[in-house]
């Protein structure tokens, strides 16, 4: 499914037997070079070319890859909503294929990448890690891709660090496991707290514009308006 999101697309693939949503955020960048010396004043313009991020790259990678391929896309980044299984363990493979992608995590959520009880991939009789960090971020950062500007959102409680990622200009917000269409992230877990996801939902996503659409990190995609209004656990 691909989003239409005003300058960009956002490719939504679902990845392993937990259905997790891949986003892959993809933005023209137009830019300027200098004229060399010798040539007219001023500056040309460069040919277009397409940035994209990996969102949450989750179990059984390869449509993922397979689609990085057909589209010629080389992520500038691996970004993690959160620290669960379901949504790093394809971060490997693509690290491997793309390894200047910069693994972004969150601060309070990167040390599930290498613990397995962490992640809740032990639990369930796997054994699930992924490379260490590249950069952490955490609440009230902004990330680039191409134009279009990213604020990182506290979407904490699923997990002790969990983050969402909105674009104002795109009127997109990607949510991870914190808010899903009728439904929220699971707190009866470890590392997990009601009060505080609640708390930031309201306060971090809630207060967004209506028309603002909700990624989640399972089942459909939604708005803030919906949500809103008919959440039941809202």
């Amino acid at each position: 499914m691909i989003i239409n999101a005003g300058e960009m697309s956002i490719q939504c693939l679902i990845l392993g037997n937990l259905m997790t949503n891949c986003y892959i955020p993809t933005c023209g960048n137009t830019g300027f070079q200098p004229v060399p010396a010798g040539s007219d004043a001023g500056c040309k313009p460069v040919p277009p070319t397409e940035c994209c991020w990996v969102v949450d790259p989750g179990l059984s990678p390869g449509p993922l890859l397979e689609y990085l391929a057909k589209t010629d896309l080389k992520p500038e980044r691996i970004l993690l909503t959160h620290g669960h299984g379901d949504h790093i363990a394809g971060i490997e493979a693509v690290k491997k294929n793309f390894p200047d992608a910069v693994i972004t995590i969150s601060k309070d959520d990167e040390h599930m990448l290498s613990d397995t009880s962490a992640n809740m991939s032990a639990p369930f009789g796997f054994s699930i890690t992924a490379p260490q960090a590249d950069e952490t971020i955490e609440a009230g950062d902004e990330l680039k891709l191409g134009p279009m500007v990213w604020r990182v959102l506290d979407t904490s409680g699923h997990t002790p660090g969990g983050v969402s990622f909105y674009c104002a200009e795109a009127k997109v917000v990607i949510t991870g496991d914190a808010l899903f269409a009728g439904s929220v992230g699971r707190t009866d877990i470890p590392g997990a707290s009601e009060e505080r996801q609640l708390k930031n939902i309201r306060e971090n996503l809630l207060t967004l514009p209506d028309d603002v659409r909700v990624l989640p990190g399972h089942g459909p995609i939604s708005t803030i308006g919906e949500e809103r209004r008919s959440n039941p656990f809202l």
